[in-house]
């Protein structure tokens, strides 16, 4: 490898992964395509939906577009930490050091138990039998919610993986599966060659991939197909110097990826003990919404620790205790840093497998203390705040109380505007769920503050309208009527042009609109335009061509009027 860095000793991670997790907790049947939305999009797909075209991150019109027979089904998050509860628990019985990263993947070194086991084959197969027994009592309603699997039907599993580094390790798992006889394993110091011919798409997190968030990360592998460089291969080949003076920090983490480097964060350590927080509850609490707002402060305490000594936490325990002396501890682990938004969702997620799991593991009274520490954190990169412009204290403060807002009602309760660009109104501003941003902890950008990008902090977009915006945008646009002088359509040839200039613009009065015209038409006094568009012509299924207009009539209202497939609409009303 070219460059200058330093490699650790090699660390082997078994990852135990399952992608469709969403599709398992909820017990849906393989034989019939399905998907489950979140937030909007698809977050997982079967093998039937797949084989057609449908992938995570779709929008569901478009899946549905591609599967007109699909079952779509609602994200039940609650059920996906209850089910995977259950998966993580079972793993116990083969190391107490247990990983969790969210409902559907775990992991845990193999030192220890490969010594037990006789051989990382030999673990492998053991893990997978565990998992595969444990999923498929979660499949078949066993884990304390309905199950809703039709019987004979199979549903499909975790995989397992092992390789250096959870990285490589968890791509191991994707391609790998349960079946004892076809483990996954990446040979020692083999990581590098493995990850060599893979896309650079498997440098985006899954949460990229459901479309929640783009990132800095996603920018990264945005350029660097446009660069030609297309493997990971292509990209840990170029000087780490090189890579670090074009991309940053955030090139050279993704670069130690591609080069098969262990993906811990460079300079980790063990947490001073002094660190943790811990909540009482008089009288105990037994309902999750209680402790998950409990946990949103108490993570907010512990971030405020770390950061006046200048550290993040990168693996934090979340450990419950019951008035009957019963409790848990798990370890949290994800990709970067922990903010405070991230252990409140896993203090939920394992408080939902707990208090509401299958009996063998469900408690039998309520929490009276919930204790967070810190079990791995590394030197905080800092955020530096702009003399002008950027995040101010205002946004500041209206993220935190979207978060309280969010902690009280669920996720997806509180939706803001994000900037999408796009040539038309109703393309560039869409109302997505307020994730709240991870700037403390510098590892995502602004996402999730609330505020939109104006036009000018954008790039063009060729064939846009000008501005101003209009000030309403319909959701069902308003089918209209243009005509010319002597009372015929006007019409538009395939150059763009106009067949006469408006005259009247006539909307039926059965047309609900700000102020609905006469049948006979309002007069045009004033019309710009047109402007053609042309968009996606390569693709027979996403293309898209119209023609706009703008246009004020004579009791002054001024609309967006756009000519598509041969009719008129007012697709949007001006102030």
């Amino acid at each position: 490898m070219n460059g200058s860095i330093a490699t650790p000793a090699a660390v082997r991670i078994l990852v135990v992964g399952c992608p469709d997790w969403p599709l398992v907790a909820l017990g849906v049947v393989s034989d019939e395509p399905a998907l489950v939305l979140g937030a909007g999009r698809v977050v997982a797909a079967n093998g039937p939906a797949r084989a057609v075209g449908v992938a995570r991150g779709q929008r569901r019109r478009e899946a549905q577009f591609l599967c007109p027979e699909v079952r779509v089904l609602a994200r039940d998050e609650g059920r996906e930490a209850r089910g995977f509860e259950a998966v993580v628990s079972a793993l116990g019985a083969v190391t107490p050091w247990v990983e969790a990263n969210r409902p559907g993947r775990c992991s845990f070194g193999v030192r220890g138990p490969v010594r037990l086991f006789g051989g990382e084959v030999a673990l492998v197969r053991h893990a997978a039998e565990v998992v595969d027994a444990a999923v498929a009592r979660v499949g078949s309603g066993s884990d304390g919610g309905p199950g809703s699997r039709v019987p004979g039907c199979q549903i499909p599993g975790c995989r397992v993986g092992v390789a250096d580094g959870a990285f490589a390790a968890g791509l191991a798992a994707r391609g790998g599966g349960p079946a004892p006889e076809h483990p996954m394993i990446v040979p020692r110091g083999g990581s590098p060659a493995f990850l060599a011919p893979l896309p650079v798409e498997v440098l985006l997190p899954v949460e990229s991939l459901a479309g929640s968030s783009a990132g800095p990360t996603a920018d990264l592998v945005d350029v660097l197909v446009r660069l030609g460089l297309t493997t990971l291969g292509a990209f840990a080949a170029l000087p780490v110097a090189d890579v670090l003076a074009r991309f940053g920090t955030v090139g050279l983490d993704a670069h130690r990826l591609a080069s098969g480097i262990d993906d811990r964060p460079a300079g980790h350590r063990p947490a001073p003990p002094d660190l943790a927080v811990s909540v009482d509850f008089d009288p105990p609490v037994d309902r999750i919404d209680r402790a998950a707002f409990a946990a949103r402060s108490a993570a907010e305490a512990l971030h405020e620790r770390l950061s006046t000594r200048g550290m993040a936490c990168t693996r934090v325990v979340v450990e419950a205790e019951t008035e009957h002396g019963e409790r848990v501890s798990r370890r949290w682990r994800d990709e970067g840093v922990l903010g405070p938004a991230a252990v409140a969702d896993r203090v939920r997620w394992q408080l939902e497998g707990w208090l509401h799991g299958p009996p063998a593991v469900r408690p039998t009274s309520g929490i009276t203390r919930l204790v967070l520490a810190p079990d791995e954190v590394v030197p905080a990169s800092g955020r530096q705040m702009g003399f002008w412009g950027g995040v101010s204290a205002a946004d500041e403060r209206a993220g935190r109380a979207c978060a309280r807002v969010v902690g009280l009602l669920g996720p997806g309760s509180v939706r803001i505007p994000e900037w999408r660009g796009g040539r038309d109104p109703d393309d560039r501003v869409a109302l997505v769920p307020f994730v709240e941003s991870l700037q403390e902890t510098g590892s995502v950008g602004d996402r999730g503050r609330g505020s939109a990008r104006s036009d000018q902090e954008v790039k063009p977009w060729p064939g846009a309208l000008p501005g101003p915006s209009p000030a309403a945008v319909h959701v069902e646009p308003m089918a209209v009527g243009v005509v010319d002088a002597a009372g015929a359509p006007v019409t538009v040839d395939g150059r763009g042009g106009l067949s006469a200039p408006p005259d009247r613009l006539v909307v039926p009065r059965s047309s609900v609109g700000t102020r609905p015209a006469a049948a006979t038409g309002e007069r045009v006094v004033a019309w710009a335009g047109p402007w053609p568009v042309d968009e996606r012509w390569w693709d027979p299924l996403r293309r898209r061509r119209r023609v706009r207009l703008q246009m004020v009539t004579a009791d002054g209202t001024a609309r967006l009027v756009v000519l598509t497939d041969g009719r008129w609409t007012v697709a949007a009303t001006y102030d």
